[in-house]
């Protein structure tokens, strides 16, 4: 079988990392890369050794392009996105998958009607950190789960990102950009969201961007940048959530925990590939467990799908578990908007771990 030709729409601040990957992986060929900056992503093609750069319609009208990682800021997920399905080709979207319900449901449908599949970020969950979790939740390590708490506060992304306005508008703020990676570990670990209740809150009307060229320049804030949730899971279990840029400083607080009937564990960051869980069993030591790392990173999930595309079977960050926690997201925009408990309709199988052993560095297809 031939290698899996990748076409990479969006050549911003995340697409170094996805290139560095997939160029890595020998079971995919990144053959274009496209932005409304055609030197931009000239330049990125060049450094990365990629043949092809240019537009978005030129790269869907490349036959050789199977799937297209979509990278543009949040508002354009949606109709690059269907545009690419519509073009026949199979699609990876970065989080969040879109920024509205009527956004998500218009790409669902265009998946089911072009017969493509349909595929996001995150792809964390897929690393040795949180794979080796799932298997001590699933060998019973903690008993049976009974609750769980998931905290990301930091100070926001203008310290260090130069151009960061889209996180404070619209289809931006913690929830769309950091709640995916923890509710996407927990729906993996435990099970669908059932219910949410929730509130929100701004600190402060504008923040002030830390580095690059426009250090010093002033950004409005459009949207809650500080969230706390109640969830419910279908199994029974609660949550408690808090996501917030409302912090101060560099330092970060990350925390994600799965307590148990008998015990409880310690996750590792979700916004991480490796890292290692602590589980505590009273009357016994702490034991320390993970995987041992595999070079994962950003591009994992794509992929995983692309090996899906040639194996036949379904791949594990489909549209069915990235629906669901979209589905949830938005649950929980709307309870702190409404204050009013809110039902989420979707759910969702949990996704099988990948084998032991798991290699993106070996040739398979």
């Amino acid at each position: 079988m031939s290698r899996v030709g990748v076409g990479i729409v969006g050549a911003g601040v995340i697409s170094e990392q996805y290139l560095r990957n997939l160029c890595a992986f020998p079971d995919v060929e990144v053959l274009f890369v496209a932005d409304l900056d055609a030197g931009r992503a000239a330049g990125r093609a060049t450094a990365f050794g990629i043949p092809t750069s240019g537009s978005v319609e030129q790269l869907l009208a490349d036959d050789r392009v199977e799937i297209v990682v979509n990278l543009t800021v949040p508002v354009a997920h949606v109709d690059v996105g269907v545009a690419a399905l519509e073009a026949g080709k199979h699609v990876w979207i970065e989080k969040p998958f879109a920024i509205d319900r009527a956004g998500a449901e218009r790409l669902l449908a265009t998946a089911t009607a072009s017969d493509r599949r349909l595929a996001g970020a995150p792809d964390t969950w897929l690393g040795p950190g949180l794979q080796a979790a799932r298997r001590l939740i699933d060998e019973g390590a903690i008993g049976r789960p009974t609750a769980a708490s998931a905290v990301f506060q930091s100070a926001g992304p203008e310290p260090w990102h130069p151009n960061p306005d889209f996180y404070y508008q619209p289809g931006g703020g913690p929830l769309l950009d950091m709640a995916p990676y923890y509710l996407t570990a927990l729906v993996q670990l435990v099970g669908p969201i059932s219910r949410v209740s929730a509130l929100a809150s701004s600190a402060r009307s504008e923040r002030v961007i830390g580095s690059g060229p426009r250090q010093g320049e002033r950004v409005p804030v459009e949207t809650p940048t500080h969230y706390v949730a109640l969830l419910e899971f279908a199994a029974g279990l609660v949550a408690q959530a808090v996501f917030s840029f409302d912090g101060h400083g560099h330092g970060n607080s990350r925390e994600l925990v799965v307590s148990g009937s008998v015990g409880h564990l310690e996750l590792p960051d979700p916004n991480e590939f490796d890292g290692a869980s602590t589980l505590r069993v009273p009357g016994r030591e702490a034991v320390v467990h993970s995987l041992s790392p595999a070079g994962f990173s950003r591009g994992v999930g794509v992929l995983e799908l692309a090996r899906a595309v040639r194996g036949g079977v379904p791949e594990r960050a489909g549209a069915a578990l990235v629906g669901h926690v979209l589905d949830a997201v938005f649950a929980i925009a709307e309870s702190a908007e409404t204050r009013a408990v809110v039902e989420v309709t979707s759910t969702v199988e949990r996704a099988a771990p990948l084998p032991v052993g798991w290699d993106p560095f070996v040739r398979t297809v």
